[in-house]
């Protein structure tokens, strides 16, 4: 008995010896492991890279940029069926364990024994609480040292947190495929949706995809992500978070994926949103952009910007088409299955309903045509084989461009397709109403342009149209290309002359004349386009209707460019303008960005305004770190509500860079210029309109820049690498911009009232003669106008021609009976 209880007492001791070295190895263990982890309380101020988002001025979503495309979810925000589909899936017992779940890990020792030796891939019994510490703490190393390590942070982080917060860094964090990270953005990217929105299948099929989000692919693992979505359904039902018709409607439910693109092309407004992506690169550089979370509301009004794309590329189409068919894109061999040859080409994505083709048979009557596939999310080319026929209508505008059937309209399609061409089509219209199965010819334009749409008070940009094709080129033409502005710029130089005495009366002689360049420069004999027909003694209204560039570069020498310089330079069109008087005459390089903000500041009446494509960016927690619109309201901020006190009121602070009269004088003359001279084009679209065309040496370039009373437009057509657009009227800014603008305002001020120039006070409208701008007598039988004139000045009753002097070198004074012909340059005598 004695040796029993000696025996018993020898195993306790050696027990509690073992006991302790036990606790002593396991506390030694968790010192050593303990002693370099991670900092968890970095957790209480995560901020995860979340990506940017644009929208349009109606809210709409423009674009999105991110290195991980996330977007941060309280917890609070994300429906109970989320939160347990995942949770089914990955930690069922997630708000009844402390981190780690014994029983989870007991049975994963259990299959580890059971699969030792076979290379297999050891069975995770992660919690969500493990996963958290490995995402944000540790590597993806597979090793007992890492789970030890991720075991003892997963207890520290349960102590240090709630569970709340726990779920909603998992759910935040984690990688979910196809570049999306978190719940929001893979709700949005598999099937555009919101995660409220969710159905039971696509919430599973969600919660499915954390531990194998490649292997769990739609479309090249359609079957195992069927049966690992349906695994998830299986467990909500188990675990009764769902229903038995929910569980089962949910498994029958196919797993369709939408694929959504990372930039908005809903609106045309590649290139706009390609130029807020700058814009915010420059202000908070690469990092703020791309994982900042920052909210962009941008300026781009969706409705406009699709009149603009859509006239601006009707009108550079119909330019590029009256020169004639270039031939097909490429050649293809068709033998075989012509849609994976096809598919492999690289086809522009933003000109729909434009589609790429290869031609499969030709002959006189018609061509049969195959379209390109499409791909699947996987990649693989889709099998649906689609075709059309082109007949002779068809093609009837690809007259020959070249060689010596050029000009001739085609008798034939074969005369212009041929088996394995590549080309691109779109349906046929007649009466405006496709036709059933039958396509037109298209070609890719070589021409480009851009248009920029601008709301004149606020300087906020409307619409942006870059070039044809985002997708064919990322330069954007509108603030990018520098051109001559051409006759465009005159408005400028007018103004500049308005606002210092000259009055749209004054008389300045259109004849020939010669400038001494000096210095080796040679004599410059600046010319009308009117090919040597001149007016003769001409007010600088009809100067600028009939734009004259005689008379503007008279104005010039007598105003003196300096001034005309310092008003360039003032209304931004240039930096520096050169003192050279051919720059009157639009001769430097500036942006339809530019012209376009100038052209505002005359139409608001003369305010500086700055323009910008943001009105607000806030940043991830809502916070506004930009505001364009900085004018001062007194009275709208109101703690106590409406209480009878004086209406709010907008205090603008902006620069007057033009008296507001010589401003309407101004846009007087250029509602001339559209009743009644180059742009008379514009004036179908029945409102009150201003505006000016421009139209460069060579008709290398072709402008129209005009406004209404509350929207300006610019507009330019161009070659890339310059070069004429065509002899006499036909490459000039009143036959190929004007129309375009035209095309577009009746769009745009379809639904609005024609309301006039607003007249500032003080300006006195005075009937005068049309063609002299002297008083209109009360007899006055001839055609006579309301001219604006400003206080202290008046129409004369004899005037000063600039530009001709009598022999004692005074201005040659004209008497309201004197025959207008044309002066003798140098001379005052009339021939």
């Amino acid at each position: 008995m004695r040796l029993l209880v000696r025996f018993l007492g020898f195993l306790f001791a050696a027990g509690t010896v073992m006991f302790l070295v036990g606790v002593a190895a396991a506390a030694g263990l968790i010192w050593h492991f303990s002693k370099d982890l991670p900092d968890y309380s970095q957790l209480q101020d995560y901020e995860p890279p979340v990506m940017t988002r644009v929208h349009a001025a109606d809210g709409a979503l423009l674009a999105e940029y991110a290195k991980e495309r996330r977007l941060y979810l309280p917890i609070q925000a994300v429906p109970k069926l989320v939160i347990n589909a995942f949770l089914a899936a990955e930690d069922k017992n997630f708000y009844e364990h402390g981190g780690i779940d014994f029983s989870g890990m007991a049975r994963a020792a259990m299959l580890y024994a059971q699969n030792y030796g076979s290379n297999r891939r050891p069975q995770g019994a992660s919690t969500i609480t493990q996963q958290v510490a490995k995402n944000f703490l540790l590597t993806n190393e597979v090793s007992f040292t890492r789970k030890i390590k991720e075991a003892l942070l997963a207890m520290r982080i349960e102590r240090a947190y709630s569970k709340d917060k726990i779920l909603e860094l998992y759910l935040n964090e984690i990688y979910l495929g196809l570049g999306a990270y978190g719940i929001a953005a893979a709700s949005l990217v598999y099937f555009d949706k919101s995660v409220n929105e969710l159905t039971v299948a696509e919430a599973s099929y969600l919660a499915a995809l954390p531990k194998a989000p490649a292997a769990l692919h739609p479309v090249r693992n359609h079957d195992r992500a069927i049966e690992r979505r349906n695994y998830v359904i299986d467990r909500l039902l188990e675990n009764g978070w769902i229903k038995q018709a929910d569980a089962d409607t949910a498994r029958k439910d196919p797993l369709i994926v939408t694929n959504r693109s990372t930039v908005g092309r809903t609106f045309a407004g590649e290139y706009f949103a390609e130029e807020v992506r700058r814009d915010v690169f420059e202000r908070y550089g690469e990092k703020k952009l791309y994982e900042g979370g920052l909210s962009v509301r941008t300026t781009l009004d969706p409705k406009i910007q699709v009149m603009a794309r859509k006239t601006m590329a009707a009108g550079i189409v119909n330019y590029d088409e009256a020169q004639g068919w270039r031939g097909p894109i490429n050649k293809l061999d068709i033998s075989g299955d012509w849609g994976v040859k096809l598919a492999d080409i690289k086809s522009l994505n933003d000109i729909s309903p434009w589609r790429m083709a290869v031609v499969l048979e030709a002959n006189d009557q018609s061509a049969r045509i195959g379209f390109q596939p499409g791909r699947e999310l996987g990649g693989a080319v889709s099998k649906d084989r689609q075709t059309g026929i082109i007949t002779l209508e068809g093609v009837k505008w690809a007259k020959a461009a070249s060689g010596p059937m050029k000009g001739r309209a085609p008798t034939a399609v074969s005369q212009i397709l041929s088996p394995g061409d590549v080309i691109y089509a779109d349906p046929l219209l007649r009466d405006g109403s496709p036709v059933d199965g039958q396509f037109r010819l298209r070609q890719l334009p070589e021409v480009s342009g851009a248009m920029v749409v601008m709301d004149p008070h606020t300087g906020r940009v409307l619409a942006m149209v870059g070039g044809f094709s985002f997708d064919q080129s990322q330069f954007n033409r509108a603030t990018q290309a520098y051109r001559q502005p051409g006759s465009s710029f005159k408005p400028i130089v007018y103004s500049s002359a308005l606002d210092n005495g000259y009055t749209p009366s004054t008389v300045v002689v259109d004849a020939p004349i010669e400038i001494d360049q000096g210095q080796g420069g040679g004599v410059w004999r600046p010319e009308n386009f009117s090919n040597g027909k001149y007016q003769g003694p001409t007010t600088l209204r009809n100067a600028l209707r009939l734009s004259l560039n005689t008379v503007t570069v008279r104005l010039a020498q007598d105003i003196g460019m300096p001034l005309i310089g310092e008003y360039a330079k003032r209304f931004g069109v240039y930096d520096e303008l050169p003192n050279y008087l051919s720059y009157a005459l639009g001769a430097g390089e500036t942006t339809v960005m530019r012209m376009v903000t100038a052209y505002s500041m005359i139409d608001n009446g003369g305010r500086r305004l700055k323009p910008t494509l943001i009105d607000r960016i806030q940043d991830r927690y809502g916070h506004t770190i930009f505001k364009h619109d900085n004018r001062e309201c007194r009275g709208c901020d109101a703690p106590e509500g409406w209480k009878n006190q004086p209406e709010p009121q907008l205090i603008d602070h902006r620069e007057q860079v033009l008296d507001p009269m010589t401003a309407y004088q101004i846009t007087s003359m250029m509602e001339g210029v559209v009743q009644a001279g180059t742009a008379t084009v514009v004036r179908e679209v029945g409102k009150p309109i201003a505006g000016k065309t421009g139209t460069t040496n060579d008709a290398r370039d072709a402008w129209f820049v005009g406004f209404s009373p509350d929207i300006v437009v610019g507009i330019y057509l161009g070659y890339d690498k310059p070069r004429s657009l065509g002899r006499g009227n036909a490459g000039t800014g009143g036959h190929l911009a004007a129309p375009i603008a035209r095309d577009f305002l009746k769009l745009a001020l379809a639904d609005k009232p024609a309301v006039p120039f607003k007249i500032p006070a003080g300006i006195k409208l005075i009937r005068v003669d049309a063609k002299t701008g002297m008083r209109a007598g009360p007899g006055d039988t001839g055609k006579t106008i309301l001219e604006a004139f400003k206080p202290g000045t008046a129409p004369p009753d004899n005037y000063s021609v600039i530009g001709v002097a009598d022999a004692d070198g005074r201005a040659l004074t004209v008497s309201p009976d004197t025959d207008r012909t044309i002066l003798r340059p140098g001379t005052g005598g009339l021939y």
